[in-house]
């Protein structure tokens, strides 16, 4: 029977793929009003009626008879269009969206470009977007070697990255002060990294195929799904369409990490277009960097490859089919293993990680070319991921098929001023995991509608309302309402306010890789029998409120933001770490909360420096059996500096300091007195240096270091000479696991 569904659900997706017509890719809209004028041989200004305001080909505005206009563009428009006989074409720069335009013409002269341009951050806050979004740049991306997903947030104070234990190498993130899985990571507004890839599925997007990241804390919208309970990070890629058509970049560290990417992008025919994406990553050298004689990052290759086509046709139509496959090939553990030896076989505790996961989507779309504003498109996506895992005497084997379609339908109310959206969705997976050869099965089908109504009372305040409802095979009826309000009482301030609730199914082993890397026995606490793991879902709701303030001081922008969330989990699937000899999963209904503050301070002192200073509060508190305590191995407190600055001479340098405070270790008491953890983490510093020069015709080499300071957690691995004894436990990692990194490498694009 699951053969038979998985088929039903495979034929299902290939033929939309030939049989359905484009996506119209969501994005927040802001409104632009202005107005356009003419002078005549006496001075005076006279409107000008019917000319044409576009952004694209897709939205499209006139002015009437008062030559005034509306156009809701996205919020990462750069520019506009103004198209008018006498005139001829105009490209109008977007310096302040929030600002009515005023557009004079002078006395029969027409005009080919007027720009206006002012400084971009390399990250960004948008005054107008109904979330706080911040936009994190190309520019940014290339403060640091951003060799992977799970390495590109080294410069952003909103996201904590940290080990997931001290063998496997891979990184998790934090948003909020709640783990990775907890935030919905997206590309390009399709659900990417989840189920089995909730950890590693970090790795599988390379930082340098990144056009630009969307960040957004608390509940997003309802058109996203019913996840995404810390926030949502959304990643999109590099356009065929846009900036660079030929790229290539080679890195080298000194710790045995080579890299190499390449990217192409192609027009072979008007109106299509293609672009081609390759990776590839070798890790040759054993380091040792602790002296715990255990491999510090796992040996091995990595490859991806990924193919995207985009296609705009007549009367609105788009179309966009891509692809993606990832081949991993790593292994680590003793000093003394060799490659792929058998961790079964091996006297020594040897680890062994290969996963093939494919993935493959469309974007189908239509927009009404004579009523721009209203639109309709649908999403496709499948994936197929496949893993074998070894560790020491432990085998974790699973793979997973999943489908995903969204449709979406956008139209307007009397006006622009009230815009709808309707939806419906479809999520279906199917997972066959063996964890020392226990068997667990699941599946998952999880039919959904929603609607959001997105309101404008005025230029200061604007709401969004949405509500969603999903039928899930295992758990039942999910409602999902999610509130947001903006109001901006000057043009450079905005204050914001969101609600909302969220749903999570748990993947509790891919999700807690750490597990495996000690020699614990693992207890489920059954709640609810034909549960996934026989557990209940996570249930949860998040609000906050945030403020931006946009200034200038001695003709210098700068940008003061202050955040609070709040999150409230009406149940949680709890990972209980604090006995020595087990790692347990339960449910709970207890009181677990979530408070985070943020302050973030961005301002360029002097030209051409950027500074930017931020402090971190999470106070994350769990129900361990009933009894309440803070979450372990999550700091409280962090504080940020981050300093780039760039010379006429094309020299760009890069520095990155943080501090952690103190974390909560869980209990070793039980262990022999010279196998025990203090109770609390030390505070620690950490330092990042970057350094670029752009040579000409498209070359720029680079260096750096990370962790300058060569700060290390002394033990990471407590019985590291007994790998295979009752003690051994790696999972308890507060701090860095890798010491002094240094690197260097080249770019070459045109």
């Amino acid at each position: 029977m699951i053969r038979v569904a998985l088929n039903y659900s495979t034929l299902f997706f290939f033929s939309l793929l030939f049989t359905c017509s484009q996506i119209f890719a969501q994005q927040n809209l802001v409104p632009i009003h202005g107005s356009i004028f003419e002078k005549k041989q006496n001075q005076s200004e006279v409107p000008v009626a019917g000319a044409k305001i576009f952004f694209s080909k897709k939205i499209i505005a006139f002015t009437d008879k008062e030559g005034q206009f509306t156009l809701s563009v996205p919020d990462t428009a750069t520019r506009i269009i103004i198209s008018y006989d006498r005139m001829g074409s105009d490209t109008i720069a977007l310096t302040d969206k929030q600002k009515d335009l005023k557009i004079v013409y002078p006395y029969l002269q027409k005009i080919k470009d007027v720009t206006i341009s002012q400084k971009r951050f390399a990250t960004e806050i948008s005054l107008l977007t109904m979330q706080k979004t911040e936009r994190i740049g190309a520019k940014e991306l290339l403060k640091a070697a951003c060799c992977n997903l799970s390495e590109s947030f080294e410069t952003t104070p909103s996201v904590d990255v940290a080990f997931t234990d001290a063998v496997t190498g891979y990184k998790q993130i934090q948003l909020l002060g709640l783990s990775g899985p907890y935030t919905l990571i997206t590309r390009e507004n399709i659900p990417e990294v989840r189920g089995l890839a909730s950890i590693t599925g970090l790795t599988f997007t390379p930082g340098q195929w990144i056009e630009s990241m969307q960040l957004s804390k608390g509940a997003g919208s309802v058109v996203n799904g019913y996840e995404g309970l810390a926030g949502q990070i959304n990643i999109e890629m590099r356009k065929p369409m846009e900036g660079d058509k030929q790229y290539f970049n080679l890195y080298q560290s000194a710790q045995g990490r080579s890299e190499a990417n390449a990217y192409l992008a192609f027009e072979p025919k008007e109106k299509l277009y293609g672009n081609l994406f390759l990776h590839g990553k070798s890790q040759w050298l054993k380091v040792d960097q602790n002296h715990d004689h255990f491999i510090d990052q796992p040996m091995g290759n990595t490859w991806i490859a990924s193919n995207r086509w985009m296609w705009f046709g007549q009367k609105g139509r788009e179309l966009q089919v891509g692809a993606k496959y990832v081949y991993n090939n790593n292994w680590g553990g003793s000093m003394h293993t060799d490659t792929d030896e058998n961790p079964k076989l091996s006297p020594y505790w040897t680890m062994n990680l290969k996963t093939n996961r494919l993935d493959t989507w469309m974007k189908i779309g239509k927009l009404f070319e004579h009523k721009p504003w209203k639109s309709m498109g649908l999403q496709l996506a499948f994936s197929s991921h496949k893993q074998d895992m070894a560790f020491g005497r432990k085998q974790y084997v699973a793979n997973e098929q999943s489908f995903y379609t969204n449709y979406i339908f956008q139209t307007i109310v009397k006006n622009t001023n009230h815009i709808l959206k309707l939806g419906a969705t479809v999520n279906y997976m199917n997972r066959n995991e063996q964890v020392n050869g226990m068997p667990y099965v699941n599946h998952e089908m999880v039919p959904g509608i929603y609607g959001e109504y997105a309101h404008t009372f005025s230029k200061k305040v604007n709401a969004v309302l949405g509500m969603r409802a999903d039928y899930h095979n295992l758990y039942g009826l999910y409602t999902t309402p999610r509130f947001h309000i903006r109001y901006a009482p000057l043009d450079n301030m905005t204050f914001r306010a969101s609600v909302g609730k969220s749903y999570r199914t748990a993947t509790i082993f891919s999700e807690n890789l750490g597990l495996f890397s000690t020699n614990r026995t693992v207890l489920i606490m059954p709640s609810q029998k034909d549960g996934m793991y026989q557990l209940q879902n996570e249930s949860a709701i998040n609000s906050g409120v945030n403020g931006t303030y946009k200034f200038k001081l001695n003709y210098r922008p700068g940008t003061f933001s202050v955040d609070y969330y709040y999150t409230h989990f009406l149940n949680q699937v709890v990972a209980d770490w604090e006995e020595e000899r087990f790692i347990k999963f339960y449910n709970s209904t207890a009181p677990s909360f979530a408070h985070s503050v943020q302050v973030q301070l961005d301002y360029e002192p002097i030209r051409k420096m950027d500074i930017r200073l931020a402090y971190r509060y999470h106070d994350v508190q769990m129900s361990f059996e009933g009894v309440r305590k803070q979450k372990p191995l999550n700091a409280k407190h962090r504080a940020f500096i981050n300093a780039s600055y760039t010379t006429r001479s094309k020299w760009s340098f890069d520095y990155t300091l943080q501090w952690t405070g103190s974390k909560r270790i869980p209990s070793t008491l039980n262990n022999p007195e010279n196998l025990r953890f203090e109770n609390m983490s030390p505070s620690f510093f950490t330092m990042n240096a970057h350094i670029n020069k752009v040579l000409g015709h498209g070359f720029e080499v680079y260096g750096g270091v990370e962790n300058i300071l060569n700060y290390m957690q002394d033990i990471a691995i407590i019985d590291a000479q007994s790998p295979f004894g009752t003690y051994f436990d790696g999972s308890l990692v507060w701090g860095p696991t890798m010491g002094r990194t240094m690197y260097a490498g080249m770019r070459w694009k045109r």
